[in-house]
């Protein structure tokens, strides 16, 4: 590549202000109800009747389409690959501040809600998941149940924990500043990480090497590349390699669902799956969506996240108290309706309001660290660029909505 084409490398700059990347909501979206679908059609809670929301295993109750949405917990693969991209897109030109204060606002308000609707309906309705005591909510509601050694109140929760680690090891990028070079360096080196942790016994290097999943990742911050400074044969390497060892990290999962999915299915389907997220986000990176921009989509990308997080533990409930009243397909799609509609209410009336007062608040907290500090050339902790961002540009796994910072 020329140096033409890598003009700016080097910048830390803010990118300047391009057309909403409105293909990316539509994916988050998709990912979701893939996700949705396999819990729902795919799984339902076990294989047995007793823990199932089926009361059956799901395989009696959707036949061929059960088969299917056994293979759609690939649905987050998707979702680590949008939040590689667009936590790249989002750091670039930002402080380690603007980074901790947008993953804050981003995270939490909905989280916080999700903890506390799931355990009031297993409370009042303890059908298919019991709920977790006093004590044990409380630890949720930090999103560290998982390291403090807690049960989680909803088992989605799992890829939280992943995401933290990703944001906490990409912040030391944000931290000297997010350039093409460090950002293929981080690539790189995190991806060499994941190779040789399972042979070099590192006390917590797998912890952060994340070997199973780190590819996702890892092909989303090369897209982003891709997007800024145009493809090349290094960027493409790296998702080449990626999806290569993606794949191997599918193939083995899919094996592990057999004790949960109660049969053992054939692979190549999740497989294929997992080619087409790259391809489709290969696909945004290299233009062919930008003429996509419909206004909906924009809706879309906000609900992903509190969708995912509510639609679990509560949807299984509801599955349960309904399944004798209605058709199975008339069920998943009142379920999938009134997930929708609650992560709408949770967007409209939590997210949005909750967002500028910790904005405020945690710039203050950092404009006051900064003012703390002495005149010196260390690198920058506090708020950088005070313009909004647009709020897919603070996207995720968890999809974008306004206000962003």
């Amino acid at each position: 590549m020329s140096r033409t084409t890598l003009r700016g490398e080097n910048s830390t700059a803010a990118p300047a202000r391009r057309g909403r990347l409105v293909a990316l909501d539509g994916l988050r979206l998709i990912a979701a109800l893939m996700v949705v679908f396999h819990h729902y059609v795919g799984f339902g809670g076990g294989p047995t009747a007793s823990e199932n929301a089926w009361g059956r295993p799901v395989s009696q109750v959707f036949h061929h389409a059960s088969a299917f949405g056994g293979y759609l917990w690939t649905g987050f693969c998707l979702f680590f690959i949008i939040s590689g991209f667009v936590i790249c897109m989002s750091s670039w030109g930002r402080g380690l501040g603007d980074f901790f204060t947008s993953r804050v606002m981003r995270l939490y308000p909905a989280f916080w809600v999700s903890v506390l609707a799931t355990t009031a309906v297993l409370t009042l309705w303890p059908v298919v998941r019991k709920p977790l005591d006093a004590y044990s909510v409380l630890a949720n509601m930090t999103m560290l149940a998982e390291p403090l050694g807690y049960k989680v109140v909803d088992s989605v929760y799992w890829t939280l924990w992943i995401e933290l680690r990703f944001y906490l090891l990409f912040a030391l990028v944000v931290w000297r500043g997010v350039t093409y070079r460090r950002v293929v360096a981080f690539c790189v080196l995190w991806t060499v990480g994941g190779l040789v942790s399972g042979s070099v016994k590192i006390p917590g290097l797998e912890l952060f090497a994340m070997s199973e999943v780190s590819s996702f990742f890892v092909a989303g911050l090369a897209f982003y590349l891709m997007h800024r400074f145009g493809p090349n044969l290094l960027l493409w390497g790296i998702v080449v390699l990626s999806w290569i060892l993606s794949l191997r990290y599918a193939g083995d999962h899919q094996g592990d669902l057999t004790g949960y999915l109660g049969r053992a299915l054939p692979s190549w389907p999740a497989l294929l799956l997992v080619t087409l997220s790259y391809l489709v986000v290969a696909a945004v990176a290299l233009g062919f969506t930008a003429r996509i921009q419909w206004r909906w989509l924009t809706v879309a990308g906000a609900l992903t996240y509190p969708l995912y997080l509510l639609h679990e533990y509560i949807g299984w409930t509801a599955i349960r108290l309904l399944r004798n009243h209605a058709q199975p397909w008339v069920v998943v799609g009142v379920v999938t309706l009134g997930m929708l509609l609650a992560a709408w209410l949770v967007h409209r009336l939590i997210e949005r309001p909750l967002a500028p007062l910790l904005k405020r608040g945690l710039r203050g907290a950092f404009e006051q660290l900064r003012a703390a500090e002495p005149a010196t050339g260390a690198p920058r902790v506090g708020v950088q660029a005070p313009a909004a961002v647009t709020s897919q540009q603070d996207g995720d796994l968890v999809g974008a909505a306004r206000p962003a910072p």
